[in-house]
């Protein structure tokens, strides 16, 4: 396809996997053998998925549900309002919740989620994301766990997307939007 723009590779497949496996293993260790996890869809996806086996290695069987929400649509922008796509169906009441997404950037969608999950009954609510953008923050909000900072760049990959193309890709990269 002859208008793709080019990506430049920033976080190789055996970099991700071997930061996953640093994570599940510091997750494991904090949060016990059974915490309610909450993945953020679409973007959280195949981050959660490799999460998740990464924890049942380290004995840890956690129950999952999902959550879309949405402050992005198909553009490259937040229009800094969140909206609920889809909710969980698990109770979170007297769970210890970790809630996992792609990326931190404003933190207005995640601030949404755990406030959310908080009021509906979470004894605590711990934020892991794949990777952070700390100089993009609008809402207070920081991550207990994070894969890695990131320039402010525009990201895709390894579920990461661009106008909903481009999560397949098993590395994160950077284009250039003109």
């Amino acid at each position: 396809m002859a208008d793709r723009p080019e990506i430049e590779m920033l976080f190789s497949a055996a970099t991700i996997q071997a930061r996953v496996e640093a994570l599940a293993e510091t997750i494991a260790r904090e949060l016990g053998p059974s915490p309610m996890i909450v993945a953020v869809l679409k973007g959280g996806f195949v981050f959660t998925a490799d999460l998740l086996r990464a924890l049942h290695y380290r004995d840890c069987h956690p129950r999952i549900d999902f959550l879309s929400l949405s402050s992005y649509g198909a553009g490259s922008e937040s229009r800094g309002t969140v909206t609920v796509q889809r909710d969980i169906t698990d109770d979170p009441t007297g769970q210890t919740v970790l809630l996992v997404d792609d990326i931190l950037e404003s933190g207005r969608t995640l601030s949404h989620a755990k406030q959310m999950l908080l009021d509906r009954g979470a004894v605590r609510v711990d934020l892991c994301v794949l990777l952070e953008k700390p100089g993009k923050r609008k809402a207070v909000i920081e991550a207990d766990y994070v894969g890695f900072e990131c320039a402010d760049r525009f990201v895709v990959g390894y579920g990461l997307d661009y106008a909903h193309l481009y999560r397949e890709l098993p590395y994160i990269g950077a284009i250039t939007l003109d």
